[in-house]
């Protein structure tokens, strides 16, 4: 097992209608899904984001807070979706 000495870059990425907000960390191997969402929070871009309980995941992926994150990771914060996707193109369709 490797050492928590040791380094890596993931990206916490989360996106909002007109842009997305991307912020690189670097964090001792073996840090977890919700040890890298405590120290995004103390970022000044996602002040206003509810980390603590929004759903994550990895490349797409529904991750744990208690999974480890490994080198590269892409950590995705999801927003709540104010309409099912198929329901909003049959909406729009009919317009």
């Amino acid at each position: 097992m490797a050492s928590r000495n040791q380094q890596i870059d993931i990206e916490v990425v989360y996106a909002l209608p007109q842009r997305a907000i991307v912020k690189s960390l670097r964090m001792a191997q073996g840090t977890l899904v919700g040890e890298a969402l405590a120290q995004a929070a103390r970022e000044a871009e996602f002040f206003g984001v509810d980390l603590a309980n929004a759903p994550v995941g990895i490349f797409g992926k529904l991750a744990r807070k208690e999974q480890t994150l490994k080198d590269g990771d892409r950590l995705e914060i999801y927003r709540t979706l104010l309409e099912e996707p198929k329901a909003a193109r049959r909406s729009r369709s009919r317009a």
